[in-house]
């Protein structure tokens, strides 16, 4: 049974079966009422991540979760991590060199790259807010038949309100601790029988338990809709999106562990910032020739600029400790205050954009006895970025122990070192086919082809030397699965699926990489589905193999990377949402993780000295994980009704690195909800980090390694007004 508390010393109504082509016309024609829920309802009706198309959820054969509106607005999930509490299996990662913005671990492998936006590649490093969205889906186990390369653990799909026919308009405000203030607007306006305009905006100035952290963002989602309810439909939006934050990098890693200081300490430089500015176009056209045939484009179009200057502080090691910059290394068990740490700013300028094409043709019908929904689509895309970083001299050097953060020292030069330029082109094409066998038996089988073409242009400021790497790989990727669904209310399944990973799957490529081709990523998944207590309770239970073969290993004798590697993930997961009585609802859900590095050469030293991984945990990857959330309607008072609720969420233990050397603890964090509720009018309390439990959110290896803390205890006060 979970607990509330453990600190860094812990240890460890029903939907119908539409076909696919049917269920989009119904969305495009009633997107609310068909899902099958209603306002408030925690449990979703449909998905579009696990078939391009809205779903029935047991008619995918691979495990999704789906935290939709009213989970959002109940836990007050202002942005993506947070709202990824509720997916156990996923962790997160603090910023690493060029990676910043959202990184998250799903089923033990990064899905930095596997981000969509309304089924679009949403690749460009930014933090991503919850504002404009309708719900979050994440897809379990490799998904390259339809999203392309990645996807090893999963994807997560974004869902951005739409423009509907009926007038609507809300604000809210909330004022918490530790400085947060935040307002979003959403109106909704038809503008004829068939169109509508909708506007999504926010703006926040959000403090931090932790020092010097702040974040002060706005963005605004302008969304506009013709044709709604006929045969030719047209929607185009955007988003445009800020953010001057001071970004945190946490504390770092002193003797093999994460240093024993106060977890507000901010290990970084007062003048360090994050700034982003995130740009998309989305256009979209649904065509309906008749009730068996559709056809969908979609072009989306990014343009996203960061500047990023944090400051991590890191203790001084042999490694760090140079001639240019000198660095007393302590011996194990010297005292924190004796211990000197040395900055090492992470300055850079990285632009990003890209363009993509997505076209799909949606068609129903009979061959003899058997009733196909066959999606046939293509894709094509680039993707370009660029990534200016600069080297800061003189270091800074400061007590481990009585660090005091301060601003940039005075006489402190800022030299360019690395202008790196990528391309990506991608040119897919794909189909895959739902079939009813039978009443009760459902096949799934879909292929796809990649082609992935990618150009790296890397100059050393300091000598003009250009670096210029190009490889073109291609991949095909396949999925089926078995559904038996013998009554109404039960599916069970058996699927398999493929991925690849390409060594420019971030679109630049290094040295090390640039001849070695894609990994390759296979999964198996047993799993079932029940619709319960009429339709309003969903519980799902799988099993499942996740195998990544031909993955790249680095020979530590040679530094070549080879693809020679294997490594496996196997678990199961069990998880449940909606409504367990008319007053009771829940979200959650637990996860094992077994991971293994079963063949690698990553390692250390040379001939009989050298040490094997083989046989490690994954880092990252925590073998336990859970999450409980749920609301509860007490009663009617002073003509609202009155809704208390919480969370619990724990993390088991994860390793930092593959040696498995260094490990952060496990903990659990609690939450509190309380609510009263009018037609017109809400007024909410949330309070995260009910104990405040000191524990480590996201970790990342590098520079030593860090672990960046989790917010401390924080009361958010509500108001919002619909009208």
């Amino acid at each position: 049974m979970l607990g509330c508390g453990a600190a860094y010393g812990a240890e460890p109504a029903a939907p119908a079966e539409p076909t696919e082509v049917a269920a989009a016309a119904s969305v495009e024609l009633d997107e609310v009422q068909v899902h099958g829920t209603r306002a408030g309802d925690f449990k979703p009706g449909t998905s579009s991540v696990g078939a391009k198309t809205d779903t029935a959820l047991r008619d995918i054969p691979q495990s999704v979760t789906v935290i939709n509106r009213a989970v959002l607005d109940a836990q007050n999930a202002t942005n993506l991590t947070d709202a990824l509490r509720n997916v156990p299996g996923i962790t997160l990662s603090a910023g690493e060199g060029g990676q910043i913005g959202d990184n998250v671990n799903l089923r033990g492998f990064t899905a930095r790259t596997d981000i969509f936006l309304d089924g679009a590649r949403d690749r460009a490093q930014y933090r991503r807010d919850t504002f404009e969205l309708d719900s979050i889906e994440v897809l379990k186990g490799p998904s390259s038949l339809f999203f392309g390369r990645g996807s090893t653990g999963g994807v997560i799909n974004q869902v951005t309100k739409l423009p509907s026919l009926k007038a609507a308009r809300s604000v809210t405000g909330s004022i918490g601790t530790d400085d947060w203030y935040r307002t979003t607007i959403d109106l909704n306006q038809p503008l004829s029988d068939h169109a509508a305009v909708r506007l999504n905006a926010f703006a926040q100035d959000i403090g931090s338990t932790r020092d010097v952290v702040d974040a002060r963002d706005f963005g605004l989602a302008p969304s506009l809709r013709f044709g709604i309810g006929e045969a030719s439909e047209f929607t185009i939006s955007a988003l445009v999106q800020r953010n001057a934050d001071i970004p945190d990098y946490g504390l770092p890693f002193a003797f093999g562990r994460v240093a024993d200081v106060s977890r507000n300490r901010f290990y970084g430089d007062t003048d360090d910032y994050f700034d982003q500015d995130a740009n998309v176009v989305r256009a979209r056209w649904d065509q309906r020739f008749n009730g068996n045939l559709a056809l969908r484009n979609q072009v989306i179009v990014q343009d996203t600029h960061v500047e990023a200057r944090p400051t991590p502080y890191r203790v001084c090691t042999a490694a760090f400790n140079t001639a240019a910059a000198p660095c007393p290394v302590s011996p194990p068990g010297t005292p924190l205050d004796q211990v000197t740490v040395q900055s090492d700013r992470r300055d850079r300028l990285v632009d990003d954009y890209s363009l993509y094409d997505q076209l799909d043709l949606l068609a129903s019908f009979d061959t003899g006895p058997f009733r196909h929904s066959l999606v046939f689509g293509g894709e094509v895309g680039q993707d370009r970025t660029r990534a200016r970083n600069f080297a800061t001299s003189p270091r800074q050097t400061d007590s481990l122990g009585n660090f005091t953060p301060g601003p940039t020292a005075d006489g402190t030069t800022r030299t360019a070192t690395t202008d790196t330029r990528g391309v990506g082109d991608t040119l897919a094409i794909y189909v895959n086919d739902a079939v009813t066998l039978t009443p009760t038996f459902k096949a799934v089988a879909g292929i796809r082809y990649d082609r992935y073409q990618a150009h790296s242009n890397a100059l050393t400021v300091a000598t003009g030397a250009r670096t210029v790497f190009e490889r073109t790989d291609t991949a095909t990727s396949v999925r089926g699965g078995l559904i038996w669904q013998p009554v109404d209310w039960i599916s069970s399944y058996v699927s398999y699926g493929t991925s690849f990973n390409p060594s420019a799957e971030a679109v630049t490529i290094s040295a090390a990489q640039a001849l070695v081709g894609p990994e390759r990523n296979r999964s198996y998944e047993l799993g079932t589905k029940l619709d319960l207590l009429n339709n309003t309770l969903s519980l799902s239970a799988a099993a499942f193999l996740i195998d990544r073969t031909d993955a790249r290993t680095t020979d530590p004798v040679t530094n070549t990377v080879r693809l020679d590697g294997r490594t496996q993930v196997r678990g199961f997961e069990v998880s449940a949402v909606g409504r367990v009585t008319h007053a009771l609802q829940i979200i959650g859900g637990y996860t094992f993780l077994d991971s293994e590095l079963v063949d690698t050469l990553d390692g250390s030293g040379t001939g009989a000295a050298r040490i094997s991984f083989e046989g490690n945990r994954l880092p990252n990857t925590p073998r336990n994980a859970a999450s409980l959330f749920t609301t509860y309607r007490v009663g009617e008072i002073y003509g609202g009704q009155v809704e208390t609720g919480g969370g619990v969420y724990y993390v088991g233990p994860r390793y930092v690195t593959t040696a498995n050397t260094t490990q952060v603890d496990a903990y659990t964090r609690c939450d509190l909800t309380v609510a009263w509720l009018r037609p017109t009018f809400d007024l909410r309390l949330n309070v995260q980090n009910l104990l405040d439990s000191a524990y480590l959110d996201a970790i990342i290896a590098s520079e030593n390694g860090r672990a960046v803390p989790g917010r401390g205890r924080t009361v958010v006060a509500t108001v919002g007004v619909r009208f």
